[in-house]
């Protein structure tokens, strides 16, 4: 280094508290409008309730309940599957099984139901599998873009289209539209209580979660800004105390590593309990001592940036087992023990579509907080175009 060296814009503080409560500076550091498309959540649902093919839903239902639902999906698709698997929980009559990939499990036959997603309906590993479940002679649904691929594999009777339209939205920004057709299908089933009632319930409870995170909403009223805050510069653990709330960890972890471009871990209660726990005693818990709130520590003369610190993020589900309840109410002071911040999002709402979607909203804005808050534009994800074009 020589001694007229100074600082590129990467050694720069990138934080700024104000800017969470300034609407102009969001939006001028959102240009692909991340924040309006997580906004209109509500807003999906509805145009999914209108939109939806009634006689493709009653062609899938009418050859009665299979055996088990798979739900194949990539990535801001596919999590749609988990968000299915969620609902319907364990009092589901027939296994739901979440499949990613190119493959299907090998028992997948002509008793089972397949239902594959794809926003674009253009997705190549959804396609494989697709195509694989055609072969083995299960019934099949696709839910994605008219017109597609995926909508193509309807050709023949071979598969049932439901069709999505997600107004140029990314596929992580469409939630809500791509999920709407399977949860029809779950409905149709019997699978799990899902009438179009509640869908419209819980489209106005995404409403009023959307005016709550919405950027006009002050920071200090404001669960996801404050959320953004709160973890900027940490390493999140996202521990779910259900196995819907665990959807709602995975979701966020999903959402911190595309919008925010930052690196989390997500995990359920009580298994984290067996192994992720102990990183608490690690370098980033208790290990990475006073290092980050010393303010004449020089990032280059003592060994490079302060360690980032653990985070803990407990979502808290309405219904929990009671040891599970105990394990949370021990969590936070064995965590504070080791130097490491808790912090708590409680679901809300009686049926489990509204206890997921009142956890996944906020994290969802949350995500795009903490991305707009470091100076990142939340929309590009150059990483997983690179890599589709390598597959290609």
């Amino acid at each position: 280094m020589t001694d007229d060296w100074e600082p590129d814009e990467s050694d720069r503080p990138r934080t700024d508290e104000s800017v969470l409560d300034d609407p102009r500076a969001l939006e001028a550091r959102d240009p692909g409008g991340m924040l309006r498309a997580v906004a209109s959540a509500g807003a999906q649902i509805r145009e999914g309730v209108l939109r939806l093919d009634e006689d493709a839903v009653g062609a899938v239902v009418a050859e009665g309940r299979p055996r088990a639902l798979i739900v194949t999906g990539m990535g801001g698709s596919g999590i749609a599957g988990d968000v299915v698997a969620g609902v319907t929980g364990l009092a589901c009559p027939i296994p739901v099984v979440v499949s990613r990939g190119y493959r299907l499990p090998g028992w997948v036959g002509p008793m089972d139901l397949v239902v594959a997603v794809s926003a674009s309906g253009e997705t190549a590993e959804t396609l494989a599998a697709t195509d694989e479940a055609i072969r083995r002679g299960a019934r099949v649904a696709t839910v994605g873009r008219a017109g597609s691929a995926l909508a193509q594999r309807s050709a023949g009777g071979h598969a049932v289209h439901l069709p999505v339209e997600t107004g140029g939205r990314m596929p992580r920004a469409s939630l809500w539209a791509l999920t709407t057709p399977a949860l029809a299908l779950v409905d149709g089933l019997g699978l799990a209580r899902v009438p179009h009632g509640l869908l419209e319930s819980v489209a106005d409870q995404l409403d009023a979660m959307s005016a709550a995170c919405g950027p006009a909403s002050d920071t200090y009223d404001n669960v996801a800004k404050r959320l953004a805050l709160q973890l900027s510069g940490t390493l999140p653990h996202i521990w779910g105390a259900s196995a819907l709330a665990t959807v709602a960890a995975l979701r966020f972890t999903c959402q911190l590593a595309e919008n925010a471009k930052q690196p989390s871990v997500h995990g359920g209660l009580t298994e984290v309990h067996h192994n992720q726990v102990v990183a608490l005693a690690g370098r980033y818990g208790i290990g990475a001592g006073d290092a980050a709130d010393d303010i004449f520590r020089d990032a280059l003369l003592d060994g490079g940036p302060a360690q980032e610190r653990m985070r803990l993020l407990l979502l808290r589900d309405t219904e929990e087992l009671e040891a599970v309840a105990r394990r949370c109410a021990a969590t936070g002071p064995l965590a504070e023990a080791y130097g490491v911040a808790v912090d708590e999002l409680a679901a809300t709402g009686e049926h489990p579509l509204e206890r997921l979607a009142s956890l996944i909203a906020p994290l969802d804005f949350a995500s795009v907080y903490l991305a707009l808050l470091e100076g990142t534009d939340p929309t590009p994800i150059e990483p997983i175009v690179t890599l589709k074009k390598a597959g290609s």
